[in-house]
């Protein structure tokens, strides 16, 4: 399957991981949380990276059982099941249209030194647009930075309005894991 075929259209990155995967180590290792039907691991492969797909429902990556590079791992971080990727860290995490407060910090003991963090998910404001409205999804102003910029070195940072493909109210965040800066807390 290729992202460059218009019927796969629902296979294309989001831009702003297209944008900034290239901070990645090329061929390394990534996470795709929360990943769906795959479009973030389908690209990842597409470019070479060993990808980890994890997700509650991964009947939407059963083409990709098998698929050399690929990791699948259904786990259900929200029913209560420990993260069960303790023991791992990847260059390049990406988490999109998704969050779970409880593993934010479980994301960035993921990280490896030099590894990349693309985040980005809805916002309070999205409720007046359409789904997700619950808070408990909708991140609050400078969230992601009060996260992860503490621990991470940030690179871009966005949060407001976007109007395409429609709107919504999102937040988004590009780190680096630097060892310059102080570990996350103990779990």
């Amino acid at each position: 399957m290729s992202i460059d075929d218009d019927s796969e259209a629902t296979f294309r990155p989001s831009p702003w991981v297209s944008r900034h995967a290239a901070l990645a180590a090329a061929g390394g290792h990534a996470l795709d949380l929360a990943a769906g039907a795959g479009r973030h691991a389908r690209w990842l492969l597409e470019r070479g990276y060993h990808v980890v797909a994890l997700d509650i429902d991964t009947s939407g990556l059963a083409d990709l059982a098998g698929v050399e590079g690929i990791e699948i791992v259904a786990a259900d971080l929200e029913g209560g099941q420990p993260w069960p990727l303790a023991e791992r860290q990847f260059d390049l995490v990406i988490v999109a249209n998704y969050l779970f407060r409880p593993i934010l910090a479980d994301i960035g003991h993921s990280m490896a030194p030099g590894g990349v963090l693309i985040y980005e998910t809805f916002a309070a404001g999205n409720e007046q647009f359409g789904r997700p409205r619950n808070p408990d999804h909708l991140l609050r102003p400078g969230e992601l930075l009060e996260a992860f910029g503490k621990v991470l070195q940030v690179v871009a940072y966005e949060h407001g309005i976007e109007t395409e493909p429609s709107p919504a109210v999102r937040q988004r965040l590009v780190a680096v894991a630097d060892d310059e800066l102080r570990p996350f807390p103990s779990r």
